[in-house]
C-alpha cells in the first residue's frame, strides 16, 4: 500500500512538472527543457521506489549506522554461574605438574569454576574438584618431584635435595636439612592418619650424618619440630618428630579437596581412599551413564559450563577416551593440547562430544616439539 501511493504522487508531480515545462517555453527549447525535467523526474521517481521497497537509501543506511542495536537481537552466549560440573575418572594417570602424577584408579566428584561459574581448563587456577569418592595414589618419583618442585620450592627452604621412595610399607625419605650447617639425612617413616584426615609420617628410623639420628637428637635435646621451620611450607606441619601432610593442599592447583579415609603403601605407591562408605554408595546410586559404553579408561564430564582452546561448552557433556585401553590413560594436564591434536572426537546425539586421545608419553618428542611451535 506504501509503495503504491508513493507511486502515485510521483506521477503526479511528474505530470505537473511537464505542464509547467510546457508553459515555460515554446518551439524547441521547450522541449529540451522538457525532456531535462522527464530525466530529473525519473531519477526521482526510481529513488522514491527503491526507498519505499527496501527502506534503503543514504538517509535510511545513516539510521541504521546511527541507530543501537536491537534488544530482540540473540546475545553472546555467556555464563555469570556455570553450575556444577559432576566428574567421573578411571583408570587415569593425571599430570598435576611436570613430574607429578595422580594414579587415579576411580574417582567421582564435583567440579566448580571460580571465576564466573566457568571450568576454564587452561587456566588451573580457575576450578576446583571436590572428590566424594575415589582411589589415588603416588609414587616414589611423583612424591619427590611434587617435594622438590612445589612443598619446597621457596627461598630458605629447610629441606632440600629430597628423594622419596615407597618399600616395606615405609615412607624413606633422603635429603638435606639446613640448620647452620647443611646436615644429610636419612627418614623411614611409618604413614597413617589423623583424626582431621592429614597424613602422619612416623619415623622409625633416623639417621643423621650416618650416625643414629634419633640417639643423637635425643642427646642434644632436639626434634625435628625445633630443627626445622616449616611456616612457609604448602601443606605441611612437623608434630615433634613427625611429618603431617595435607593430601590435597600439597598438590599443585587446580585445587582438589577431599576426605581422605585412609592410607596405605603397596609396592612402590602411597594409595589414598577417598570418602566414606556412605559416600561411595552414594556416588554409586547416581551413577553417570557414559555415551560410550565401551569405554575403560577415561574423564567424563556432565553439566556445568566447560571452557578449553577456543570452545564453551554449556550444559556440558565431554567424554575423553583413551585410545589404548591396555594400560592407564597418560593424561598431562597441563600441556592437554599436544593430545587433543593428536587424537580425534565425534559429536554426539545430544551435541556432546567424545574425545579419543593416545597416552601422552606415545607422542614423539619430534611430534611434542611440533605441537609446541
Amino acid at each position: 500500500m506504501l509503495r503504491g501511493a508513493r507511486t502515485d504522487a510521483s506521477t503526479r508531480m511528474a505530470s505537473a512538472w511537464r505542464r509547467a515545462g510546457d508553459r515555460a517555453a515554446p518551439g524547441a527549447a521547450r522541449g529540451s527543457r522538457r525532456r531535462a525535467l522527464e530525466s530529473s523526474v525519473a531519477g526521482a521517481v526510481a529513488l522514491l521506489a527503491l526507498r519505499a521497497a527496501t527502506g534503503r537509501g543514504p538517509t535510511a543506511r545513516a539510521q541504521e549506522i546511527a541507530s543501537p542495536p536491537s534488544s530482540s537481537a540473540p546475545a553472546p552466549v555467556r555464563s555469570s554461574s556455570g553450575g556444577t560440573t559432576r566428574v567421573a575418572m578411571r583408570h587415569v594417570d593425571f599430570h598435576v605438574a611436570d613430574g607429578v602424577v595422580l594414579h587415579v584408579r576411580r574417582l567421582d566428584g564435583e567440579m566448580h569454576g571460580v571465576k564466573d561459574g566457568i571450568v576454564d581448563f587452561d587456566d588451573p587456577r580457575s576450578y576446583e574438584t571436590t572428590i566424594v569418592s575415589g582411589e589415588v595414589a603416588l609414587g616414589g618419583r611423583d612424591l619427590t618431584a611434587l617435594m622438590n618442585d612445589h612443598v619446597f620450592a621457596y627461598r630458605g627452604a629447610p629441606l632440600t635435595h629430597l628423594h622419596v621412595e615407597l618399600r616395606d610399607g615405609l615412607v624413606r625419605q633422603t635429603g638435606t636439612l639446613h640448620k647452620g650447617v647443611d646436615i644429610p639425612f636419612e627418614l623411614d617413616a611409618e604413614p597413617s592418619l589423623t583424626p582431621d584426615g592429614r597424613i602422619r609420617l612416623h619415623p622409625k628410623r633416623i639417621r643423621i650424618f650416618h650416625v643414629n639420628g634419633a640417639a643423637l637428637m635425643r642427646a642434644l635435646g632436639l626434634s625435628l619440630q625445633k630443627m626445622v621451620d616449616l611456616s612457609k611450607a604448602h601443606g605441611v606441619a612437623v608434630d615433634g618428630n613427625d611429618l603431617l601432610l595435607d593430601a590435597t593442599a600439597v598438590l599443585p592447583p587446580p585445587a582438589i579437596h577431599g576426605r581422605l579415609t585412609s592410607i596405605r603403601v603397596v609396592g612402590d605407591a602411597l594409595v589414598q581412599q577417598f570418602g566414606t562408605a556412605a559416600d561411595s554408595a552414594a556416588a554409586a546410586a547416581r551413577p553417570l551413564a557414559l555415551p560410550d559404553p565401551s569405554a575403560a579408561n577415561y574423564m567424563y564430564y556432565r553439566g556445568g559450563t566447560l571452557h578449553f582452546g577456543k570452545l564453551f561448552m554449556v550444559d556440558a557433556e565431554m567424554l575423553v577416551v583413551d585410545t589404548d585401553p591396555r594400560d592407564a590413560f597418560d593424561f598431562d594436564n597441563p600441556h592437554y593440547e599436544r593430545q587433543l591434536v593428536a587424537g580425534s572426537s565425534r559429536t554426539l546425539p545430544d551435541l556432546g562430544l567424545e574425545v579419543w586421545m593416545p597416552d601422552a608419553r606415545a607422542l614423539s618428542t619430534g611430534a611434542k616439539a611440533a605441537l609446541r611451535r
